[in-house]
């Protein structure tokens, strides 16, 4: 196995990269070495040691998080007519899904210090849409920090809870019945989706995963990322070719009661998602630690300088590292500070332009303004934060941002 470096020193840093050690090469090797490059006993495998990391009863693995999202509305059958709740400050694929199966999206606003959407926040956009018409409710867990989503389905019990929970794999949560659940096992919620993309916590290249504790959502999910195709002889409808002559089914046969997709993981991406999930602990124990140091370090530059504060409820495993700044106090603008410190080997993003202001929503599902959301935005920078870095790193970005920004 490769060990990381003391530091990355004097390297450029990105704000997210994969982990990847020489166990995890080998794993794809013999993959590529096999029989099965997909649809194969290591997706099998993955799918099995995935939903003991977090707990849960059931995990279907697919082709990427957004893949995920979509699955899920399909399992869930929501359609035309619904109405999704989801908060502005998230990806364009927590919005996506809801348009892709024809329901309305109802825009949320969320804390300016936390970017979560709050209870009150979904209230008031399920009261705008019709509260009547709200069939789901995707909770972003933003950046590692979780919703509340025990209060969620305290407000709107019957509604089914899809947590978009791409940034927390690793994370806890405090659930209604007052005990911490890890993320992916919350009994509050219908659904978790995790992304394992490479800038994730795990890595598969491309990948997500959605776990359940309900069996029929389960089979839906399963059911959808293949094409809609049904292999169980019980539920098979034309017998004349589901059947030979003496009643056993025909061994090629399978049926398509709905059109599904291709969704599927292949055992490529899985043999290296296999390895990384047994490095979870790992790789969260790290996060933690520079993001201890980062808010350490963070909170000696002033007043207009801040880390992200943690939110009640959620012991989180942090996806980044976020610094609130308040760019015009400081005489700035966000995009030359991050040009000044990709200068210096220092690479940063924004995390996320409020989705309710994108072209298409606002023709389509336009929204009112959501204040929260853009304070938000307008203070956030994501800061480098990956596994392999070290505390002499964060040092190095801090001392950069200091210096940029003409405080500490």
């Amino acid at each position: 196995m490769s060990v990381p470096p003391p530091s990355l020193l004097p390297g450029f840093l990105p704000y997210g990269r994969q982990v990847i050690d020489d166990d995890d090469v080998a794993a794809v090797v013999e993959v590529l070495r096999g029989d099965f490059l997909t649809t194969g006993p290591t997706v099998d495998a993955f799918e099995a040691a995935f939903a003991a990391a977090v707990d849960a009863p059931h995990a279907v693995a697919c082709s990427s998080g957004t893949a995920g999202l979509h699955l899920a509305m399909l399992a869930l059958g929501i359609g035309p007519g619904d109405a999704v709740v989801v908060p502005s400050v998230t990806f364009l694929a927590s919005a996506n899904c809801a348009a892709y199966v024809g329901a309305d999206v109802a825009f949320a606003d969320v804390d300016p210090d936390t970017g979560l959407m709050t209870v009150a926040h979904a209230e008031a956009a399920a009261a705008r849409a019709g509260r009547g018409r709200v069939k789901a409710i995707v909770a972003v867990h933003l950046n590692g920090h979780c919703v509340d989503v025990a209060g969620l389905a305290d407000a709107f019990p019957g509604v089914p809870i899809v947590e978009d929970a791409c940034h927390a794999l690793g994370g806890s949560m405090r659930a209604r019945d007052q005990a911490w659940h890890k993320v992916g096992a919350v009994p509050d919620s219908a659904i978790a989706m995790f992304s394992t993309h490479p800038v994730k916590t795990i890595a598969t290249g491309e990948g997500g995963v959605l776990t359940t504790r309900d069996p029929v959502l389960d089979e839906r999910m399963r059911r959808h990322r293949n094409h809609g195709m049904v292999r169980d002889p019980a539920r098979f409808t034309d017998r004349e070719r589901a059947f030979d002559s003496t009643g056993a089914p025909n061994p090629w046969y399978y049926e398509m009661p709905e059109p599904g997709f291709n969704y599927r993981l292949s055992d490529i991406h899985a043999a290296l998602g296999l390895r990384q999930i047994g490095k979870l602990d790992r790789f969260a124990a790290a996060r933690r630690a520079l993001r201890a140091r980062y808010a350490e370090r963070l909170a000696g530059l002033g007043p207009h300088v801040r880390p992200l504060p943690v939110a009640d409820g959620c012991d989180p495993v942090w996806h980044l590292s976020v610094a609130l700044i308040d760019f015009a106090a400081l005489g700035t603008e966000r995009a030359a500070v991050m040009n000044a410190l990709r200068a210096r080997g220092i690479g940063t993003q924004v995390h996320y332009i409020p989705v309710h202001g994108q072209p298409y929503f606002r023709a389509h599902h336009p929204s009112p303004e959501l204040p929260g959301a853009e304070a938000y935005y307008a203070r956030c920078l994501s800061l480098p934060l990956f596994p392999a870095m070290a505390e002499a790193d964060v040092d190095r970005v801090v001392d950069a941002l200091a210096e940029v920004l003409g405080v500490g």
